[in-house]
Parts: structure tokens; sequence; C-alpha cells
């Protein structure tokens, strides 16, 4: 079934330029070139994933995590670098976690979330 198959993480945002400009340069990812020209959506390439962000009207309204990247050992780097590029973590109250700069440390886990411009949160973890 869809065990064997790829996944696509999909995002909405109120404005796609916006978006590819935070997703390609704060994040590095690459843009996919369509054969055709899409108005209202935009593939990107992270690692062997896709992401696809998308026009939409209730973009920003989840509440919950987007996309996770897991970054392992480097989270604090990877914190660091994103946080030189204007990029700003958010600091959540989680019961037996402590804060160790922007990130969250749970036993072995370790996790840093922050928002893309229109608010979907997006994550970095070790696990």
């Amino acid at each position: 079934m869809l065990n064997n198959l790829n996944a696509i993480t999909t995002i909405g945002v109120k404005d796609i330029n916006r978006a590819r400009d935070f997703y390609e340069k704060k994040l590095g990812l690459k843009a996919v070139e369509s054969a055709e020209p899409m108005e209202e959506v935009q593939l990107l390439k992270s690692g062997n994933t896709l992401v696809e962000l998308y026009k939409s009207d209730f973009a920003g309204t989840n509440k919950a995590t987007a996309i996770s990247w897991i970054v392992g050992d480097d989270i604090f780097k990877e914190v660091d670098d994103l946080k030189k590029k204007g990029i700003s973590f958010e600091h959540y109250d989680f019961p037996d976690a402590k804060l160790e700069g922007d990130v969250h440390v749970m036993g072995n886990i370790k996790a840093a979330w922050f928002k893309d411009p229109d608010g979907n949160i997006l994550c970095l973890g070790n696990h």
C-alpha cells in the first residue's frame, strides 16, 4: 500500500512569493521548477522529500506542528544558524522540559519550534 510511497508535506500560505522567499532564503530549500507554471502552488525540495506550498485563506490557522526536520546532534548549531537569518523561536511550557537557549530538552529529546511568515509552526528535532 502506501508504506512504499513517498509523501509530500503540504503547507497553506497566504502569499506564495513571500513564503517561497522564506523557505528558500531562510531555510535553504530548493524550488522544484515544474513544466507548467503554477501561480498558487510551489514545490520545494527538502532532502529526499518535497514540501508543497499552496495559497490558502486558512494559512497559519493550524495550531499544531506542520513540518519537522530531524537534525540530530546539530540542533543547537541549526538553531543558531536560523537565528542569524532573523528567525525567532517559540518557547512552550511542557511538563518535565527545560529550555536550553531556544531548545526544549526533554530527557534525550531536543526540539525547537519556530513559525513561517503565515504562522505555520515548524520544528527542528534531534529524533
